[in-house]
């Protein structure tokens, strides 16, 4: 794909080549913004995953949606969103192969991560939390002990299952969508994932409950091919006006009816 050059105020420097000769080079400061479409500003995500993304009426909308959308509107062009299994993310092969400039899906840093790719500043804080119908009395992972614990592929959820699940079921599943419904139809016993999903479902399924939240001190980043710094500074800098403004607790009020604890 091409490799369009957007002039920014953080420099007017020429933007190396690649060494598979599209533009983009590596991103030092002081280089123009590149995008791999012209006028749009493409998104990889991974649906469903509400409140940070998800489909309403035909159109793709959440918390990392409106986020995303600050940082088009001050580069001067429309997000466009790429919805992709979200191991194409994590793994970094989606930038590699230019699907898209950035990855807004609810992500987490990790140190895995960050060797094949690159993290903005952090952006929301989450932790891992456990989801039953409701009346269930688990509290641990290791409650669940010869029963079915459900969790989401390629996620750091699945990560926490494995190592605290001896004696375990662990089942897999592709998206939060069909893990939820695997709870909801007692498929499986229980399901671990990040709190602000299984808080935002249990509003809407009040037969499900959320019984446990486990410490795990995760922090949220918009990733983006390695190098690619210029992109990355320009979207800090938009994270952190729009706090110092007030923009991102308006964004984060009207996802999760209240503002971001300090």
């Amino acid at each position: 794909m091409p490799v369009i050059a957007i002039v920014t105020a953080v420099g007017c420097t020429s933007t190396k080549p690649d060494n598979d000769g599209n533009g983009g080079g590596d991103g030092s400061k002081g280089s123009e913004i590149a995008l791999v479409s012209s006028g749009k500003l493409k998104t990889c995500t991974h649906l469903p995953y509400p409140p940070f993304q998800s489909k309403k009426d035909g159109k793709i909308v959440g918390f990392d949606v409106d986020l995303v959308d600050l940082v088009a509107k001050e580069l001067g062009v429309k997000q466009e969103i790429v919805n992709t299994p979200f191991e194409g993310i994590e793994t970094g092969q989606d930038f590699k192969i230019r699907k898209c400039d950035l990855a807004a899906a609810g992500m987490t840093i990790t140190e895995d991560r960050d060797k094949v790719m690159d993290f903005s500043d952090p952006y929301f804080n989450a932790t891992q939390a456990l989801i039953t119908k409701k009346g269930k009395a688990y509290k641990t992972i290791a409650d669940l002990k010869g029963k079915k614990l459900g969790y989401q592929k390629a996620t750091t959820g699945g990560i926490y299952a494995k190592e605290n699940g001896d004696g375990v079921e662990l089942t897999e599943f592709e998206d939060v969508g069909l893990l939820l419904a695997a709870v909801k139809s007692g498929q499986v016993e229980a399901a671990i994932n990040d709190n602000g999903v299984l808080f935002e479902y249990v509003k809407q399924n009040p037969g499900t409950e959320v019984t446990a939240e486990f410490d795990t001190g995760e922090q949220y980043g918009i990733g983006f091919r390695t190098g690619n710094d210029a992109l990355r500074e320009k979207v800090n800098e938009v994270l952190k006006a729009a706090r110092d403004d007030g923009r991102y607790d308006e964004i984060y009020k009207k996802w999760f009816g209240t503002t971001p604890q300090s």
